[in-house]
């Protein structure tokens, strides 16, 4: 299997999870960089169908649908539901997010774990 990057976009197994925790296979943007850890882990953010209420949230990043990306349907990243997890959960590579969109959920988890 190939070792997810940053920026990727990917299926990811997310079960078992509990309480209000991100459930089943689900797309996910790979946020951690490869330098940083020394266990088979990355921190993803995973993503979900776009809801227009999501705007006022400060945490979701909107993402539109793109050849480059994968994405089949307008979505929304999640960084309140940042995480750690095993690369044995990643599934399949659906494409990749600009340097920008990355960036733009990389200030969004910042701005979950008070670091903004």
């Amino acid at each position: 299997m190939t070792t997810p990057n940053r920026g990727e976009v990917w299926r990811v197994r997310f079960d078992p999870a509990e309480g209000d925790e991100i459930k089943k296979v689900r797309t996910a943007v790979v946020v951690s960089r490869s330098s940083v850890g020394r266990l088979k882990l990355k921190i993803v953010v995973p993503i979900t169908e776009w809801n227009p209420k999501f705007v006022t949230y400060p945490w979701f990043m909107h993402l539109l649908p793109s050849a480059t990306n994968g994405l089949v349907k307008e979505s929304g990243a999640d960084a309140f539901q940042v995480k750690s997890v095993s690369e044995a959960r990643f599934l399949d590579r659906l494409g990749e997010l600009t340097t920008q969109e990355v960036a733009e959920i990389a200030s969004a988890v910042a701005l979950c774990v008070g670091a903004l």
